[in-house]
């Protein structure tokens, strides 16, 4: 392999929630070493601070195929380039579209970075929600259909586990929340302990713990990622905590 195709490389890079101090040392090594970085016009704003000499390539949102393309184009020229995304890349992020794309772009190589998503970031905020076994589920509809959300909602409420909800709200999406509280409020009690916690690692950042009722009529958004507990999740003082069965948890 020459040099000239060792530098074709697209990183896809999970940036954690954005703030320096959650981005893992792979990823912050990464991005110290690209030349360019493209992302979600928010997540590009999110790093310039840190990395303010690279060439940035933005698109809005739902530019997400463009932003690949213009990734692997830059590739392609045999700039280092790092596609970022919140989180991490292969939850939710670009890395799948990345992989895909790489049909088209067979001359460039692509390695994952992973980094830290909102249910790990977020499930410190609040303790130790995610002890045991848990499932996310994005309810935006814009790529799945709502009725296969549905069915996720459900057979994840009838399995007992802990629940983290991505995406329950967006201008858009008005009430999202609301109907998918209403699906689990089919199995789950009223009161079973749930949370939120928004603006993760950021300004503003909050945490709320509250009843599945409650929940039903909280106003979230896409900064917003919600737990729901399984039916041993307790309130602990300031903490959501979810027992693994240790002796001394009985």
């Amino acid at each position: 392999m020459d040099n000239n195709t060792l530098i074709k490389k697209l990183f896809v890079v999970g940036i954690g929630p954005g703030n320096i101090e959650d981005m893992t040392i792979r990823a912050h090594r990464i991005l110290s070493e690209c030349d360019v970085i493209a992302g979600y016009t928010v997540y590009c704003d999110l790093v310039r601070p840190f990395f303010a000499d690279k060439e940035y390539l933005s698109t809005p949102m739902m530019g997400e195929e463009k932003r690949v393309r213009l990734a692997f184009e830059a590739a392609e020229k045999g700039k280092k380039v790092a596609l970022i995304c919140s989180g991490d890349a292969g939850v939710y992020g670009l890395a799948g579209l990345a992989v895909l794309a790489r049909e088209e772009f067979k001359d460039v190589e692509i390695e994952v970075i992973p980094g830290v998503t909102a249910a790990l970031s977020g499930g410190a905020l609040l303790g130790a929600p995610l002890i045991h076994d848990f499932c996310l589920i994005s309810l935006s509809d814009r790529l799945t259909p709502w009725e296969v959300i549905e069915k996720r909602l459900h057979n994840a409420a009838l399995a007992d586990m802990v629940i983290v909800l991505y995406n329950p709200e967006s201008k858009s999406r008005v009430g999202y929340l609301k109907r998918a509280c209403n699906i689990l409020m089919e199995i789950y009690p009223p009161d079973r302990v749930c949370a939120e916690v928004n603006n993760i690692g950021r300004e503003k950042q909050e945490r709320h713990i509250m009843t599945l009722e409650q929940l039903k009529e909280f106003k979230a958004d896409m900064f917003s990622t919600v737990f729901i507990g399984n039916s041993c999740s307790h309130q602990c003082m300031e903490f959501m905590v979810t027992p693994r069965g240790y002796k001394s948890e009985k």
